[in-house]
């Protein structure tokens, strides 16, 4: 037989929405194209027909729920709808957990075999489409992830041809021939228009844009946090995408220039993804796109995939964290967007590939403040990230790196995330469950909340040195520094030979309140596993509002400076909390320190108290200019 025309076929397809889902039989399995490509026309059209259907099952991993096809599954005086919702999640919020029956807990990588190996048969899908183009082709627009493979595995797939549907480039397409009914049918797509961004969110975003590295390639999930992550990014350089869903911020940062997919090492040059959430003139973007690719779920979830991208970054919402590193997440009880994620596979994805990263970001608390979201362990909540595929974890308090961590270093590290009202709980419940020591004692620095804004990245010779106040997990950090440091430097920091620095010596220097007590520390190599090459901190005196400081550096790193800018941190944090001035206790010899202390924009007093050089100066007491010329004098024997 002759090839028949595709317009021919076309026109021979059409039909209306009510014949059209009048084709559905009882008892089948409807797949309904996702998220904001939701087929809205047609579900209508299903919900209305509803008294017609018995023990259909409707398919489907996104909604915005427009007509209420959940609820009708709900109502116990029919049972036409059974509803399956692929769901990567676990701490369901009370708003949703009636609908807990309906979720498939399964990873996103793996739904499209689910379809194609006929393990869950898909009867009928409803999918929305472009309109062809002169080849018959049609794209699946902003839906593609599981909606392409269940097209191609459904007995019959009826098509709503949208014009407001863009026609996105990519594996998107399929044919006229391969769909079986078109309902041509034009209305506006579901849109998000933005989310409303706290200021711990920010903090968040913040501390998580310091971990990613120019260059990086980018998983970003969906939500406020990830929507104030993206505007924290603006100063970031070829930065490339690779993720299952983009949004609005993602087209900004294309605009800025800041995203440019040149480095990805797959895909140079194509922002790739499988679908899209978002707002009109965002999707106008993505129209005919050359620059964006869409594909299917098994491709961009695919771990193997992404692990083989340069510096991987996944960044992803968590809800709830353990003491042990145990990630459980749930939905947005107004989209249920946030729970039905490849979480996983990015998680996995990004750790193995080359300077990967996998980033969980958390509120430390709920909204109202009211519940800690770091717990001591999750009770009754399903794992939805085993601790040992979690790696860095960030709250507006701060970041932490997990990986390679004893559950007492873990322990201690989630603590310092906490919201300070919780962690004196946590603590407790640590210690009870043996997480933590009894020899050790966080002291005041329990309540302490870590001053990001004393944190600064230079460069040392082509290395970079992070800058930054002492943390409760950098305990073993300390006490490596001081093991590693010059004899001569030990004599001059501790005025004796040492040759042992246990930890109940040095916890002074890390256990801190930031106010009365402060170590800023430099640091070399990867987060959470540098290396502390100088330090220096102060202790306040009450009785006279004067804080004693000390200072010392890796010989390697002597004389670079390092130390200049600790001593100005210092002095503005100190400052800042009401302490009049700094004192220091040294050998005439030390010439070192003599030089710092003169660095100093202040009057610097000298004294005695039986061998030592005692040097101190007072805030309030600028240096004359004739200070300069006479500093010498301290060198003079």
């Amino acid at each position: 037989m002759p090839a028949s025309y595709w317009p021919d076929d076309y026109i021979k397809k059409l039909r209306s929405a009510h014949d059209a889902i009048r084709r559905i039989k009882p008892g089948q399995r409807i797949f309904i194209g996702t998220s904001c490509g939701e087929p809205q026309h047609l579900v209508q059209e299903l919900a209305n027909q509803s008294e017609s259907f018995t023990d259909l099952e409707i398919v489907r991993l996104l909604s915005l729920e427009s007509a209420p096809l959940t609820l009708i599954a709900s109502e116990q005086s029919r049972h036409s709808f059974n509803i399956r919702s692929f769901y990567c999640g676990s701490a369901i919020p009370e708003s949703l957990a009636r609908h807990r029956r309906f979720y498939t807990p399964i990873n996103l990588s793996a739904v499209p075999h689910l379809f194609r190996s006929r393990q869950i048969p898909v009867n009928v899908a409803l999918i929305q489409v472009s309109p062809p183009d002169d080849f018959g082709w049609m794209s699946l627009g902003i839906s593609l992830d599981i909606t392409l493979a269940a097209a191609f595995s459904a007995d019959l797939v009826i098509a709503q041809v949208n014009p407001k549907m863009p026609r996105v480039l990519g594996r998107s397409f399929i044919h006229v021939n391969d769909v079986d009914l078109i309902v041509e049918h034009e209305e506006e797509l579901l849109t998000i228009n933005g989310f409303e961004i706290s200021d711990s969110q920010r903090m968040i975003a913040r501390h998580a844009a310091k971990l990613i590295q120019d260059g990086a390639t980018l998983q970003v999930g969906i939500g406020a946090t990830p929507a104030a992550l993206l505007h924290a990014l603006v100063d970031k350089n070829d930065l490339g995408i690779h993720t299952q869903v983009i949004t609005d911020g993602i087209m900004d940062l294309v605009s800025r220039g800041v995203i440019t997919n040149r480095k990805k090492g797959v895909n140079d040059g194509k922002l790739v993804a499988s679908n899209a959430v978002g707002s009109v003139n965002f999707y106008e973007f993505l129209h005919d796109n050359p620059s964006i690719e869409f594909h299917p779920s098994d491709y961009v979830n695919n771990p193997s995939i992404i692990a083989s991208h340069n510096r991987m970054t996944s960044l992803n919402m968590a809800t709830i964290v353990d003491l042990t590193g145990q990630v459980a997440v749930d939905s947005l009880p107004h989209t249920m967007f946030s729970g039905v994620t490849g979480m996983l596979d990015f998680v996995r994805g990004s750790a193995q590939a080359s300077n990967g990263k996998s980033i969980l970001m958390i509120p430390s608390t709920s909204r109202d403040g009211r519940v800690s979201r770091i717990v001591p362990f999750l009770e009754g909540k399903s794992v939805v990230v085993p601790r040992s595929d979690v790696y860095y974890v960030v709250t507006e308090y701060g970041a932490v790196n997990l990986f390679g961590k004893s559950l007492q270093e873990r322990a201690i590290a989630m603590i310092s995330l906490a919201h300070p009202d919780f962690r004196d709980e946590l603590f407790f419940n640590a210690k009870e469950a043996g997480l933590i020591g009894p020899d050790h004692d966080l002291r005041e620095s329990i309540h302490a909340v870590y001053p990001v804004k004393y944190e600064e990245v230079i460069r040392v010779g082509g290395q970079e040195v992070t800058i930054r106040p002492a943390k409760a997990v950098d305990g073993r950090r300390v006490q490596e520094h001081f093991y590693n440091l010059d004899k001569n430097d030990i004599v001059s920091r501790f005025f004796q030979q040492k040759t042992s620095f246990v930890r109940d010596e040095v916890a002074a220097m890390y256990q801190i309140d930031y106010t009365k007590e402060m170590t800023i520390v430099a640091v070399t190599g990867e987060f959470g596993f540098g290396k502390i090459v100088a330090l220096g901190g102060y202790v306040l005196d009450t009785r006279t509002n004067l804080a004693e400081v000390a200072f010392s550096a890796a010989k390697d790193w002597q004389g670079k400076g390092l130390s200049t800018i600790i001593m100005r941190k210092l002095v503005e944090a100190a400052k800042e909390n009401g302490i009049a001035g700094f004192t220091a206790y040294t050998s005439r010899n030390n010439r070192a320190m003599i030089r710092l202390f003169n660095t100093l924009p202040f009057r610097i007093h000298t004294g005695y108290q039986d061998d030592m050089l005692v040097l101190d100066c007072r805030f309030d007491e600028p240096k004359p200019k004739t200070d300069d010329k006479n500093s010498p004098h301290f060198f003079k024997k």
